[in-house]
C-alpha cells in the first residue's frame, strides 16, 4: 500500500529528475549542482508543504542576446577559470536572481555541456519546459535603456528568444545597465503575487510605476505577437500554426537548423537534433510532425514550396505564412494528414472548377475560375504559370467537418486550387492476352482518365464563401465529394 505522502514524494522525484534543467548554478558559490542534488535539497521542504513541485524547486533563468564571443562555457565554470564580459553578465544575472530570493539559476551559455551530443539534444528539446517551470525569467536587453528602445533591440529578433518570451509565467526586464525597466514585480502581469521571494522592493519602488500594458504593448509592436498572447499563460500546441509561424517569420538564428529547433516547444512537438542536416530539411521535419496533429492551419501558407522529396504541400520557412495571413476561414475538426512516398495523403472535399479567364498580368497570370456546382462561386488567383486548357481543375476544401463519414462544408470555406492532366498512360491500348494461361481472368481498361491531383503552386489556400449554406454551421453533402489526394 502506498501512503499519500509517498505518492507526493514520487511525484516530486519525477518532476525534479525530468522537468528542471540537467544542472543549475548554486548562487552562494557559483558552482554547478546536478538534478539529483537539487532533488535532495528541496525534497524535505516539499514534503513539509505538499504543494506543487514547481512551487518548491524554484530557480531563475536567463534570457539574453549572446555576445559574438566571450560567453562563459561549461568547462570554464567547472574549472573556475571563467572571465571576461560574458562572465560579468552572468554574475549580474546571478545577483538579480539572489534579489528574487533564488538559491539556483540557469543560463544557456554555461549550464549545458555542449560536448555531449546526448545532453545537447535533451536540452534543446526540453528548453521550453525549463523556461516555463522557472520561478522568474530575467531578461537582459543589452541594447536598450528605455522601453521604447526595445523596438530596435536584437533580443526581439532572435529565434530562441521567442520561446523565452512565451514560456515563462513571470518575466522581469532589465536594461543594458541592469536597471529594471518597470516598477512592476512581474512584467507579464503586475497583479501576479511573487512577494514571497521578492527581496529588492526598494529598487523597484524607486521606479515610476507604469501601466502593465506599456511594456507589453511595446513588445507587441516589436515582435508582432498580440497583446493577449503575451499576457496570458501561453499554451504550447500544434494549433493556430499559421498565426504562430508569423511570430517567427522575421527572426534570425546563427545555425540554420535552429529556425526549426527553436519552434519545437511552441508547437509542443519533438525532433531529433541533427546539426548539419540543413535548415530546409530541419524545417520540413518540423512541418511534418506538426501535420500529424491534423490542424488545417498548417496548410495556410503561400509561395514557393520547400524542396521536399515527395510533397509540394510543405512551406519553405516561417516567412511562407506571412503572405496568406489575410485569409480568414471558419475552423473545423482535425484533418487526417500522413506523409507518404507519394506525397502528403489528405482527404479533401473536391468541387470541380472551370477556367473562365486566363489573362496575362505582369510576370504571371490573373485567372478566374467558376464552380459549375455552385454558379455564384468565383475564385480569383494569381500565378506565374498559365493554366493549361486541357487540364481538369478543382477546389479541395480543407476546413470541412465530418459526422461519421458524411462531410459538411461551411459558409466560409478554404481550399487549395488543384489540377490534373490527362494521363498519357491511357493513350496506350490495353493488352488482352489471348492465351490459355489466363482462362477465366477478366481484363478491363482503367476508368480514371486523368493523373493524380496536384497543387497549383504558389497560390496557397483560397477563401470561398458558399451562399447556399443555411443558418446552420455546416451543410452536409454527399460523400462522393470526399476524395483522398496526394499533394
Amino acid at each position: 500500500m502506498v501512503l499519500p505522502e509517498e505518492g507526493y514524494v514520487d511525484e516530486f522525484d519525477r518532476y525534479a529528475m525530468n522537468d528542471i534543467p540537467i544542472r543549475l548554478i548554486r548562487l552562494i558559490d557559483m558552482t554547478f549542482v546536478e538534478r539529483n542534488d537539487v532533488r535532495e535539497h528541496f525534497r524535505t521542504s516539499y514534503i513539509k508543504r505538499l504543494g506543487q513541485p514547481s512551487d518548491t524547486v524554484r530557480y531563475a533563468i536567463l534570457s539574453h542576446r549572446w555576445l559574438n564571443q566571450g560567453e562563459p562555457t561549461y568547462e570554464e565554470i567547472r574549472a573556475g577559470t571563467a572571465a571576461g564580459p560574458g562572465y560579468e553578465k552572468l554574475k549580474k544575472f546571478c545577483a538579480k536572481a539572489e534579489e528574487y530570493n533564488m538559491e539556483f539559476a540557469w543560463s544557456d551559455t554555461c549550464c549545458i555541456n555542449k560536448n555531449s551530443s546526448t545532453e545537447l539534444d535533451e536540452s534543446i528539446r526540453s528548453m521550453f519546459r525549463w523556461y516555463g517551470n522557472s520561478a522568474i525569467c530575467i531578461v537582459h536587453l543589452a541594447q536598450s535603456e528605455t522601453i521604447e528602445d526595445m523596438m530596435e533591440d536584437e533580443w526581439t529578433e532572435r529565434g530562441w528568444t521567442l520561446q523565452e518570451l512565451l514560456a515563462p509565467a513571470r518575466i522581469k526586464f532589465f536594461n543594458k545597465y541592469w536597471v529594471p525597466m518597470t516598477g512592476d514585480r512581474n512584467d507579464k502581469d503586475d497583479k501576479d503575487d511573487i512577494n514571497e521571494f521578492l527581496v529588492s522592493r526598494p529598487l523597484l519602488s524607486s521606479l515610476r510605476r507604469r501601466e502593465p500594458a506599456e511594456i507589453l504593448e511595446t513588445l507587441e509592436r516589436a515582435t508582432g505577437i498580440p497583446y493577449d498572447d503575451l499576457r496570458r499563460k501561453f499554451c504550447p500546441s500544434p494549433s493556430e500554426v499559421d498565426k504562430r509561424m508569423t511570430w517567427a517569420a522575421r527572426r534570425k538564428t546563427t545555425r540554420v537548423e535552429d529556425v526549426a529547433y527553436s519552434l519545437m516547444g511552441m508547437f509542443d512537438v519533438s525532433l531529433q537534433i541533427a546539426y548539419g542536416e540543413g535548415g530546409d530539411r530541419a524545417f520540413c521535419r518540423l512541418i511534418e510532425v506538426i501535420m500529424q496533429a491534423g490542424d488545417p492551419s498548417v496548410l495556410n501558407w503561400k509561395g514557393e514550396a520547400a524542396r521536399h522529396h515527395t510533397s509540394r504541400a510543405i512551406p519553405r520557412s516561417p516567412q511562407s505564412f506571412i503572405a496568406n495571413r489575410s485569409l480568414e476561414f471558419e475552423g473545423s475538426g482535425q484533418l487526417e494528414m500522413t506523409m507518404t512516398s507519394l506525397g502528403l495523403r489528405v482527404p479533401l472535399v473536391i468541387f470541380p472548377l472551370s477556367v473562365r479567364s486566363n489573362m496575362r498580368a505582369g510576370h504571371g497570370y490573373s485567372i478566374t475560375l467558376d464552380c459549375p456546382l455552385c454558379p455564384s462561386i468565383k475564385v480569383d488567383i494569381d500565378t506565374s504559370c498559365r493554366l493549361d486548357s486541357i487540364d481538369q481543375y478543382a477546389l479541395g476544401i480543407v476546413n470541412y467537418s465530418l459526422i461519421g463519414h458524411v462531410p459538411g462544408i461551411r459558409g466560409k470555406s478554404a481550399g487549395f486550387i488543384l489540377h490534373r492532366a490527362p494521363d498519357v498512360f491511357h493513350c496506350v491500348p490495353v493488352c488482352k492476352p489471348n492465351c490459355t494461361a489466363f482462362v477465366g481472368l477478366k481484363f478491363s481498361p482503367p476508368e480514371e482518365r486523368f493523373a493524380e491531383w496536384k497543387l497549383v503552386e504558389e497560390v496557397g489556400l483560397v477563401q470561398v464563401d458558399f451562399p447556399i449554406i443555411p443558418d446552420e454551421p455546416v451543410c452536409y453533402i454527399d460523400r462522393q465529394y470526399l476524395q483522398t489526394v496526394y499533394l
